[in-house]
């Protein structure tokens, strides 16, 4: 019996051991919003591990030769050192342009 007992909680303890701390475990969605249009689309995003992303693109010059799409959104995330990190961009003609306290700024 006392053999028995400790095989089980071995098996337990092992177990127990094998599952991934809480931060690497899978997020649950918390909120989930699209709207997609011809000319158009936004979406945002939250989940239970802190993160969020929330994005709109538009097209523009509909119809002509320099037609394109431009994108604006932010995402958002917790670091391992606990604090949160936001990032606004815009993605357009001039490439893909992030901005947050944390980054660099480019010298102009």
């Amino acid at each position: 019996m006392k053999f028995t007992m400790a095989i089980a909680l071995t098996c337990l303890l092992a177990c127990v051991l094998a599952a991934p701390p809480a931060s690497q475990q899978e997020a649950q969605v918390l909120r989930f919003d699209s709207d997609v249009q011809p000319e158009g689309y936004k979406f945002a995003v939250e989940t239970s591990d802190g993160k969020s992303h929330q994005e709109e693109g538009q097209l523009k010059d509909v119809g002509t030769d320099h037609e394109a799409i431009v994108v604006r959104g932010s995402y958002a995330y917790v670091g391992d050192d606990g604090q949160t990190y936001t990032i606004n961009y815009v993605a357009d003609e001039n490439g893909f342009q992030p901005e947050g306290a944390h980054l660099p700024r480019a010298v102009q």
